[in-house]
């Protein structure tokens, strides 16, 4: 009984609720939804070329700025929440490739992209020998270096920018060119370069391919300090290796019981002479290195038992992790409420990861904020609250 009245406890918008993954642009006449929605914010991630410029967009006509960071804060219980915009940039491994590797032939750069039969033999499993249909419904291939120096543009143009979606599939295959049902016909209001209704081919894209990708994306957010938005799917340990590798000959020394001891009482007798909150770690002035300040593992569905490896006090960035109800709750599974039971309170946060801005992506953020609550014994309130912070920790860099 106290479980199930606590779930019709009122659900505290006015404290402000963050959507930490989406995908409003698939959808993009979902974009006249966002500025009557109760959530604070939505960062929306872009996955593929026909949806960078639609994310920017979307910045451009509802995105934060400086000036409204602190708002963001501020409870608002008799304001609308103004369900601002934070824009990721990004390529996502269901569409790698799409994407060589141009940085380290100059034979290549001189010679234009590489055939378009022979990238895609090279890069997908099994190599599309015979399929010339298939190999023909695919785009031609897009320069690396093309798509980092874009990336690195829209940082430069949105100060506040993450990079994301991007990361490591193992099960995914690319779409095929058969309709699934025939009568199938294409919603207009849907982005083009997804699935679309096709039926899934037997070709997966090789995952030295993947990381390839995955670590020039990494390499840049280090050098524009930004934040990062992770995909792992059946690669955890693989993904696990790849961000070790960014930040390998960086890692924070390991202080003892005593030294930590005496850090911290340092750190109380300055705590007074600190700077304001500012958003300074977004802005490159730590200076750029190889990895990101932040990354956060959506939707994680890793074994419960690993994310200590991501928390070993020698990682240099602030690793985050959060949930959706789509991904990790249709159905609850006991390993999803162990993994949200085994991450600190301090690094959880609740996405939707939905297509559509509107009211089905509040329903399912709140319902995951419910559920995060009820499984790490928060009340509703303590828990908005906490959420909100990790947020704007994960975000902005902001404590």
């Amino acid at each position: 009984m106290a479980q199930s009245a606590k779930q019709e406890e009122p659900f505290p918008w006015h404290i402000g609720v963050f959507d930490a993954h989406c995908h409003p642009t698939d959808t993009v006449p979902s974009i006249d939804k966002i500025a009557s929605m109760k959530t604070r914010a939505l960062t929306i991630m872009a996955t593929r070329g026909q949806d960078q410029t639609i994310v920017a967009d979307f910045a451009d006509r509802l995105g934060i700025t400086e000036q409204i960071i602190p708002t963001l804060r501020a409870p608002a219980p008799t304001q609308k929440a103004q369900g601002h915009v934070l824009p990721s940039f990004g390529w996502h491994p269901w569409f790698s490739h799409q994407i060589y590797d141009d940085r380290s032939s100059d034979t290549t750069r001189n010679c234009g992209p590489p055939d378009k039969k022979k990238h895609y033999q090279q890069v997908l499993s099994p190599a599309p020998d015979d399929d010339h249909i298939f190999v023909q419904s695919l785009p031609d291939p897009r320069s690396l270096s093309a798509l980092l120096n874009q990336t690195r543009e829209y940082l430069k143009q949105y100060p506040l920018a993450l990079i994301g979606e991007i990361g490591l599939d193992r099960a995914f295959r690319i779409p095929g060119v058969d309709m699934v049902d025939n009568a199938y016909e294409r919603d207009p209001s849907l982005t083009p370069g997804g699935r679309e209704g096709r039926r899934l081919s037997p070709y997966r894209v090789e995952m030295h391919h993947q990381r390839m990708l995955l670590k020039a994306q990494l390499n840049l957010a280090g050098e524009m300090q930004r934040a990062v938005s992770v995909h792992g799917v059946s690669a955890h340990g693989i993904l696990f290796e790849t961000l070790q590798e960014t930040w390998r000959g960086h890692e924070k020394p390991v202080l003892s019981k005593r030294q930590r001891k005496r850090r911290a009482s340092v750190d109380a007798a300055h705590e007074n002479d600190d700077e304001p909150e500012t958003t300074k770690s977004n802005s490159g002035s730590d200076g750029p290195k190889p990895f990101p300040p932040r990354i956060c593992l959506h939707s994680y569905s890793g074994p419960p038992d690993t994310i200590s490896q991501y928390l070993h006090p020698s990682i240099p960035a602030d690793i985050f992790f959060s949930f959706s109800t789509l991904v990790n709750f249709s159905p609850e599974t006991k390993k999803a409420v162990a993994a949200i039971k085994a991450v600190p309170n301090d690094r959880i946060l609740a996405e939707s990861d939905l297509h559509a801005a509107g009211e089905r992506m509040e329903h399912l953020l709140e319902e995951i904020i419910r559920t995060i609550c009820r499984i790490k014994e928060w009340s509703l309130e303590d828990g908005a609250k906490q959420l909100s912070s990790n947020w704007m920790h994960f975000t902005f860099g902001q404590r």
